[in-house]
């Protein structure tokens, strides 16, 4: 996604010193820590029916597969980077939208739920707090 790239382009052109790594991918231990194994297979297979993946917003493919594993581990790198140096960030989380047996809303795995229950699964924390301030376009009728 375009969005993505420009938005790493313009931090790299700040005159701020930000350390940029590449996401790793979640595994499936780790993704099923809040998603069923079932929908990780039909997710990893590519044996999403047609309606799951109007729900999820947008077709399958293998690179939507890479995506949503690297958005995941990408969260759970923040949290661990945050939780030693006191600051992280992944810039294309925020999948919060899927359930532990769909996506939604163009999020195909919660990487928030993910990262949070590992986060208390390795003893790292025992509460987590997720603030949500995405936004949401309401349509109205003029």
């Amino acid at each position: 996604m375009a969005k993505y790239r420009m938005l790493r382009d313009a931090l790299a052109a700040s005159p701020h010193d930000i350390e940029f790594l590449e996401a790793p991918a979640a595994s499936n231990g780790v993704l099923a820590l809040a998603h069923h194994p079932a929908y990780i297979r039909a997710v990893q297979s590519g044996e999403l029916t047609p309606q799951q993946q109007r729900q999820i917003g947008f077709p399958w493919s293998e690179q939507m597969v890479e995506r949503s594993r690297r958005s995941a581990g990408a969260t759970i790198a923040a949290c661990r980077a945050a939780l030693e140096e006191r600051v992280a960030v992944n810039l294309a989380g925020g999948t919060h939208h899927a359930y532990a047996d769909h996506g939604e809303g163009f999020c195909v795995f919660n990487d928030a739920a993910i990262a949070a229950r590992l986060m208390q699964a390795e003893r790292r924390v025992q509460r987590v707090a997720i603030v949500d301030l995405d936004v949401h376009q309401v349509k109205r009728d003029a």
